[in-house]
Protein backbone atom coordinates (compact mmCIF):
# COMPACT_ATOMS: atom_id res chain seq x y z
CA UNK A 1 0.00 0.00 0.00
CA UNK A 2 1.15 3.39 -0.69
CA UNK A 3 1.78 5.94 1.40
CA UNK A 4 2.42 9.60 0.99
CA UNK A 5 4.43 12.38 2.97
CA UNK A 6 4.77 16.09 2.47
CA UNK A 7 7.62 17.97 3.13
CA UNK A 8 9.84 20.93 1.85
CA UNK A 9 11.19 20.82 -1.35
CA UNK A 10 14.62 22.75 -1.57
CA UNK A 11 16.15 21.27 -4.97
CA UNK A 12 12.16 20.68 -6.93
CA UNK A 13 12.55 17.73 -9.00
CA UNK A 14 10.62 14.20 -10.09
CA UNK A 15 12.20 11.24 -9.87
CA UNK A 16 11.35 7.81 -8.79
CA UNK A 17 14.10 5.88 -7.48
CA UNK A 18 14.88 2.53 -4.75
CA UNK A 19 14.91 3.45 -1.22
CA UNK A 20 17.89 3.53 0.71
CA UNK A 21 17.41 4.09 4.45
CA UNK A 22 19.81 5.80 7.39
CA UNK A 23 18.76 5.87 10.29
CA UNK A 24 21.78 7.41 11.76
CA UNK A 25 23.68 10.95 10.70
CA UNK A 26 24.78 10.87 6.80
CA UNK A 27 28.26 11.70 7.09
CA UNK A 28 28.44 12.87 3.73
CA UNK A 29 32.36 13.11 3.24
CA UNK A 30 33.02 9.75 4.33
CA UNK A 31 30.16 8.20 2.93
CA UNK A 32 31.22 9.55 -0.65
CA UNK A 33 35.39 9.85 -0.38
CA UNK A 34 36.30 6.21 -1.42
CA UNK A 35 34.40 5.93 -4.24
CA UNK A 36 35.49 9.15 -5.71
CA UNK A 37 38.88 8.35 -4.57
CA UNK A 38 39.16 5.35 -5.92
CA UNK A 39 36.36 5.69 -9.29
CA UNK A 40 33.53 3.03 -7.84
CA UNK A 41 30.76 3.34 -10.21
CA UNK A 42 28.34 2.16 -7.88
CA UNK A 43 29.44 4.90 -5.69
CA UNK A 44 29.46 2.42 -2.56
CA UNK A 45 29.03 4.25 0.80
CA UNK A 46 32.38 4.25 2.57
CA UNK A 47 31.69 5.30 5.97
CA UNK A 48 32.73 2.60 8.05
CA UNK A 49 30.47 3.99 11.27
CA UNK A 50 26.98 3.85 9.31
CA UNK A 51 26.54 0.20 9.03
CA UNK A 52 23.08 0.93 7.33
CA UNK A 53 25.01 2.25 4.18
CA UNK A 54 28.34 0.71 4.57
CA UNK A 55 29.38 -1.02 1.33
CA UNK A 56 25.63 -0.13 -0.45
CA UNK A 57 25.50 1.53 -3.70
CA UNK A 58 24.24 4.80 -3.48
CA UNK A 59 24.12 6.26 -6.93
CA UNK A 60 20.78 6.31 -8.40
CA UNK A 61 19.25 5.76 -5.02
CA UNK A 62 16.22 7.64 -3.17
CA UNK A 63 18.66 8.03 0.05
CA UNK A 64 16.41 8.66 2.87
CA UNK A 65 18.01 9.92 6.21
CA UNK A 66 17.66 12.37 9.48
CA UNK A 67 20.09 14.63 8.68
CA UNK A 68 23.88 15.00 7.44
CA UNK A 69 26.85 15.17 9.88
CA UNK A 70 30.61 15.74 9.96
CA UNK A 71 33.03 17.83 7.86
CA UNK A 72 32.10 21.31 6.63
CA UNK A 73 33.36 19.42 3.17
CA UNK A 74 29.80 18.42 3.09
CA UNK A 75 28.17 20.34 -0.16
CA UNK A 76 31.61 20.50 -1.95
CA UNK A 77 31.13 16.76 -1.65
CA UNK A 78 27.95 16.78 -3.05
CA UNK A 79 28.25 18.91 -5.97
CA UNK A 80 31.08 16.87 -6.84
CA UNK A 81 28.90 13.88 -6.69
CA UNK A 82 26.97 16.03 -9.30
CA UNK A 83 29.46 17.54 -11.74
CA UNK A 84 30.47 13.52 -11.85
CA UNK A 85 27.29 12.05 -12.40
CA UNK A 86 27.98 10.19 -9.10
CA UNK A 87 24.96 11.10 -7.08
CA UNK A 88 21.62 9.84 -5.79
CA UNK A 89 18.16 9.99 -7.16
CA UNK A 90 17.33 12.05 -4.85
CA UNK A 91 18.08 13.01 -1.13
CA UNK A 92 15.22 12.77 1.56
CA UNK A 93 15.58 14.30 4.98
CA UNK A 94 13.46 13.58 7.71
CA UNK A 95 14.67 16.67 9.81
CA UNK A 96 15.69 19.54 8.65
CA UNK A 97 18.49 20.32 6.12
CA UNK A 98 21.68 21.94 6.96
CA UNK A 99 23.12 25.01 5.64
CA UNK A 100 25.80 22.78 4.38
CA UNK A 101 24.15 20.01 2.14
CA UNK A 102 21.61 22.49 0.99
CA UNK A 103 24.55 24.71 -0.47
CA UNK A 104 25.45 21.67 -2.14
CA UNK A 105 22.60 20.44 -3.44
CA UNK A 106 21.63 24.19 -4.87
CA UNK A 107 24.35 24.58 -6.45
CA UNK A 108 24.64 21.26 -8.24
CA UNK A 109 20.71 21.90 -9.48
CA UNK A 110 21.99 24.92 -10.85
CA UNK A 111 25.50 24.76 -12.10
CA UNK A 112 25.29 20.84 -13.47
CA UNK A 113 22.85 18.98 -15.74
CA UNK A 114 22.83 16.95 -12.49
CA UNK A 115 18.90 15.89 -11.37
CA UNK A 116 18.77 15.85 -7.70
CA UNK A 117 15.70 16.39 -5.78
CA UNK A 118 15.60 17.28 -2.28
CA UNK A 119 12.74 17.48 0.19
CA UNK A 120 13.44 17.61 3.82
CA UNK A 121 11.04 18.29 6.83
CA UNK A 122 9.79 14.84 5.90
CA UNK A 123 8.98 13.79 9.19
CA UNK A 124 10.15 11.23 12.01
CA UNK A 125 6.98 8.96 11.07
CA UNK A 126 8.66 9.21 7.31
CA UNK A 127 12.05 7.67 8.40
CA UNK A 128 10.49 4.82 10.60
CA UNK A 129 8.09 4.01 7.74
CA UNK A 130 10.55 3.74 4.28
CA UNK A 131 12.80 0.62 4.56
CA UNK A 132 15.76 -0.21 1.75
CA UNK A 133 14.25 -1.31 -1.41
CA UNK A 134 10.94 0.15 -1.49
CA UNK A 135 9.69 2.29 -4.55
CA UNK A 136 9.88 5.97 -4.05
CA UNK A 137 8.45 9.04 -6.24
CA UNK A 138 9.48 12.32 -5.88
CA UNK A 139 7.32 15.57 -7.00
CA UNK A 140 8.11 18.72 -7.48
CA UNK A 141 5.49 19.77 -4.46
CA UNK A 142 7.62 18.11 -2.23
CA UNK A 143 5.22 14.90 -1.93
CA UNK A 144 6.97 11.76 -1.20
CA UNK A 145 5.51 8.77 -1.76
CA UNK A 146 6.68 5.49 -0.92
CA UNK A 147 5.71 1.73 -2.24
Amino acid sequence: MARSFKGRSVVPGNCTAEALVSHGGFNTLASFQMAMMFGDKKVKCGDQNNPDLYKKPMKGKALCLPQTIGSTTGGMVLYTACATDNQPACLLFSMTIDSLAASGAILAANWTDAKMPVVDQLGDEFLSYVEDGMQITVAEDGTVTVE
